[in-house]
């Protein structure tokens, strides 16, 4: 960044937080059935795809960059494409195949607390 006819450094805030990752948990939602399978939706057979949500259940999404793995949801290619390619929001996205438009991040929520809850009952405590 040009500043006063000199080159500056850009550094983050110090108390910016940084995105969640979690390849398990990747993994684990990737294994899942798309998520619009279980609204009653008919599912495209080739394969499942990890979306993560462009508006988050929890945190932030900056211009640019993905949400935490939190906040990621099972689509088959053919409606992750149609999301991306044709709506290009998930709001319009869901409430086309007559969901409520916070399905995502409700679906997401509820993958999340399964997962955790699944995680906690291997704990030999």
């Amino acid at each position: 960044m040009l500043l006063w006819g000199r080159a500056e450094k850009f550094y983050p805030m110090a108390n910016s937080k940084k995105r969640y990752e979690n390849r398990k948990y990747l993994e684990y939602v990737a294994q899942k059935p798309c998520c619009l399978t279980k609204a009653g939706v008919y599912s495209h057979s080739h394969g499942v795809q990890v979306h993560h949500l462009l508006k988050p259940w929890s945190g932030v999404r900056g211009m640019g960059l993905r949400a935490g793995d939190q906040n990621s949801i099972p689509l088959c290619f053919h409606h992750h494409q149609m999301l991306h390619t044709k709506f290009g929001s998930e709001a319009k996205f869901f409430k086309s195949f007559g969901l409520h438009e916070d399905f995502g991040q409700q679906e997401a929520k509820r993958l999340w607390e399964e997962y955790n809850d699944e995680v906690d009952t291997d704990l030999p405590f």
